[in-house]
C-alpha cells in the first residue's frame, strides 16, 4: 500500500486464542493485510491481566514487544526480560517465549515483519506439532 492509513484501536475487536492453554490474553491486530489494506507489516496491541498468561510459544519471524502500561516479565529462551512503559524487547525469529504471569495489568504494541498476522507459524511445545490454528474472532 502506498498510501497513509489511520486505524482507531478502539473500532477493532479484540482476538484470543480458541484453546486457553495457549494463553488468555487479548490482542487488537491493528494491520494486517486482509484486514487492511497494507502488507510488509503486522501489528497490533496485545494486553494481559493478572492470572491470565500466554504460553511459551515460538513463530519463524522476528518480533518485537514495546511496552505501553504496566509491567511484566517475557521469558526468552528461559531468560526473563522485564517489560515495562518504554522498553522494547526484540524477540528473534524461533526463540521460545511468552509470559508466564503478571501482577498488574500489562499493555504491549507488537510487530512483525510479514505481510498477515495469518501468515505467523505459531507453535506451541505443549502441541507437538508445528502448525497452529489461526486465532479465533470473539
Amino acid at each position: 500500500m502506498n498510501k497513509p492509513l489511520r486505524i482507531d484501536a478502539s473500532a477493532i475487536p479484540s482476538r484470543s486464542w480458541d484453546d486457553p492453554a495457549r494463553g488468555t490474553l487479548t490482542w487488537t491486530p491493528l494491520f494486517s493485510k486482509g484486514t487492511t489494506e497494507t502488507d510488509a507489516l503486522v501489528c497490533g496491541i496485545s494486553d494481559i491481566q493478572p492470572g491470565q498468561h500466554f504460553a511459551l510459544h515460538s513463530h519463524p519471524e522476528p518480533e518485537v514487544y514495546f511496552g505501553i502500561s504496566g509491567t511484566g516479565e517475557v521469558m526468552i529462551d528461559g531468560v526473563p526480560h522485564l517489560l515495562a512503559p518504554g522498553v522494547a524487547l526484540y524477540i528473534p525469529g524461533g526463540a521460545l517465549h511468552g509470559i508466564l504471569q503478571v501482577s498488574q495489568p500489562l499493555r504491549w504494541f507488537y510487530t512483525f515483519a510479514c505481510d498477515s498476522f495469518d501468515q505467523i507459524a505459531y507453535h506451541f511445545p505443549h502441541e507437538g506439532a508445528a502448525n497452529a490454528p489461526s486465532p479465533r474472532h470473539p
